[in-house]
């Protein structure tokens, strides 16, 4: 904005300034900001409607796996059935502990010794490996959060110092010269708090969501450790029978 645009503005002011004039109108540096900050806040919109549709899957996927697995299927079957597409979050604990329990019976000799751990530690890694697919892109809307007004404040200092500078060169320090150049800048802010506000909203609540995941695949991963334990505790007495 030169100081022939303000005086030609002060001379012919609009009574009212729209949103593109704004734009149109603030120094190229505040533009790249504004454009900066409107791609990142699509950029999160389409993080977040992706999670959303994600977690509702999980969350779905997740209820029809217990009820499957509580039903009194024999977890072999369930096994043989899931092992080649193990797609749900829950069902891959399931059969990589399963691939490990299967793997030390594979030998001439069952091997029970470590199982437990190996089996456990197994869980952990599965349960990490799922929390980590469900917690991917949500470091870019905390970025966005975090960052987008500080971004914004950034072109709104950088079009008031224009701003200032062109109302100086011009001499004129009417309000109609003044006020559509700080709307300008101000509009930089507004954008960066357009784009952090869901961001952060919604990071919040996937965080959460991603903490109630983890919650219950953990409390799966200990039943199911359970039940291989004592499904270990068998294997061990009979082997000992026979040894007697």
């Amino acid at each position: 904005m030169n100081p022939a645009e303000i005086v030609s503005g002060a001379l012919s002011a609009p009574t009212e300034v729209s949103l593109w004039t704004m734009f149109w109108g603030a120094h190229f540096v505040v533009k790249i900001v504004m454009l900066g900050l409107l791609g990142a806040s699509v950029w999160c919109w389409s993080i977040i409607i992706n999670k959303v549709i994600l977690f509702n899957r999980t969350l779905r996927d997740m209820d029809r796996f217990e009820q499957v697995f509580w039903s009194g299927e024999s977890l072999e079957d369930l096994y043989v059935n899931l092992s080649s597409r193990p797609t749900v979050a829950m069902a891959s604990l399931f059969v990589a502990a399963m691939r490990e329990w299967k793997r030390s019976f594979s030998g001439a000799s069952a091997s029970f010794m470590g199982l437990q751990q190996r089996i456990e530690k197994v869980l952990d890694v599965s349960i990490a490996r799922e929390v980590e697919k469900l917690e991917s892109q949500l470091l870019v809307l905390a970025s966005v959060a975090s960052a987008g007004p500080f971004v914004g404040l950034f072109g709104t200092v950088w079009g008031i110092m224009t701003s200032f500078r062109s109302i100086a060169a011009s001499k004129n320090t009417s309000l109609a010269v003044v006020a559509p150049g700080i709307a300008e800048a101000l509009f930089a802010t507004a954008i960066g708090l357009f784009a952090a506000i869901p961001a952060l909203i919604f990071y919040n609540i996937l965080q959460g969501k991603v903490a109630r995941s983890q919650a219950r695949l953990e409390s799966f991963a200990d039943e199911f450790s359970s039940i291989l334990s004592r499904q270990i505790d068998h294997h061990v007495a009979n082997e000992r029978d026979r040894a007697a």
